[in-house]
């Protein structure tokens, strides 16, 4: 795996070099990936908390695969547009959108959270595998329109299994669509390991359908934001899509509803534990960027107060009208929605 694989930060922080990639980034850039990846592991933990003390329906943990997201969404220009799935919070967060509407949906207050359109981000998808073909589609609008961007979809391994992504990638070939697909091998599709769902490494299924495909440490936020910033420049090019797989790992449960014990050893956490995406870069700022712990420190105490806002955010959050559900079925009234609409505020006034 190794040859293969884009690196360009050792687990232990040490510059790698690498033939087709170099870090473009500065020390002020690559404080600003650390701050990320601190605060969307401190969002996540929260909101964890937050399931267990029944203040959310559900939550998907995002712990390790921070690196994978922060480093493709970062490298995203503000006109490209994203479609993620249902774990995409560092993503969000490089979207701009704020951390109390991420769980809106998880709080079951929302059907969605936020706006796409004004943070060129979609909604969570819940259906596996169903934004890609979205994100085709959005592509190939882009494509038609002439303009200069490119749409990003985010999906897992399990999803990559599924039929609307095998589509979509023959969409996405035959019409050269500016679409980067980031498939995030976090090694379990819920209880079932990578290796039940294909005896390749998962990039090379690119070579199929006629465009490039390349694996990236997931674990490694310096080369997944290269990776994905000269993919974005060439769909954004004509040159079409590309199929970056991240290699990374989910330390924690798929769901808050699921038990990895069960069907996972110890000794492969610990080994991922190891190649933790923030231990690896705050070790090299330490050293070759001198930066201090007094600095770590504060970031660590600006991610707490997120949290905790986030909290207060969360429990504030009401219940909203059941006939809010009507409202953005479509654009325009529709005789099916208003129907439905009378018969919820007439079983309302019977019920009281």
């Amino acid at each position: 795996m190794a040859d293969e694989l884009v690196q360009l930060l050792s687990p232990e922080g040490q510059r790698v070099d690498h033939p087709d990639y170099e870090c473009s980034l500065d020390d002020t850039a690559i404080l600003g990936l650390y701050r990320d990846m601190v605060i969307v592991r401190r969002i996540c933990n929260e909101a964890t908390a937050l399931q267990r003390q029944g203040q959310l329906a559900l939550w998907a943990p995002v712990q390790g695969q921070e690196a994978a997201q922060i480093g493709s969404g970062r490298a995203l220009a503000p006109g490209d547009f994203v479609f993620p799935s249902y774990r995409e919070h560092g993503v969000a967060w490089t979207r701009g959108i704020p951390p109390a509407d991420m769980l809106r949906i998880f709080r079951a207050t929302e059907t969605g959270g936020w706006d796409p359109q004004r943070y060129h981000c979609n909604l969570p998808t819940i259906v596996l595998g169903d934004q890609v073909p979205h994100a085709v589609g959005y592509a190939m609008g882009i494509q038609r329109d002439g303009a200069e961007e490119a749409a990003m979809v985010f999906f897992g391994d399990g999803a990559s299994s599924q039929g609307d992504v095998m589509e979509s990638f023959v969409w996405a070939a035959s019409f050269m669509a500016p679409v980067v697909f980031v498939l995030q091998n976090n090694q379990w599709a819920i209880s079932e390991p990578t290796s039940l769902q294909t005896k390749i490494p998962l990039y090379r299924r690119a070579d199929g359908f006629g465009f490039p495909g390349v694996r990236v440490d997931g674990n490694d936020v310096l080369a997944v934001y290269e990776v994905s910033r000269r993919a974005l420049e060439r769909a954004r090019e004509g040159g079409g899509p590309t199929l970056i797989e991240a290699y990374t790992y989910r330390m924690g449960a798929h769901t808050t509803s699921d038990d990895p014990t069960r069907y996972r050893v110890d000794a492969e956490v610990e080994v991922w534990r190891h190649r933790d995406p923030i231990e690896r870069v705050k070790a090299l700022l330490a050293r070759e960027h001198a930066v201090r712990s007094s600095t770590f420190e504060e970031v660590a105490a600006e991610a707490e107060a997120i949290a905790q806002a986030l909290r207060a955010d969360v429990l504030a959050m009401d219940a909203p009208p059941a006939t809010d559900m009507f409202d953005d079925v479509y654009a325009e009234p529709h005789p099916w929605t208003e129907a439905g609409r009378a018969e919820v505020l007439a079983f309302a006034e019977e019920a009281r």
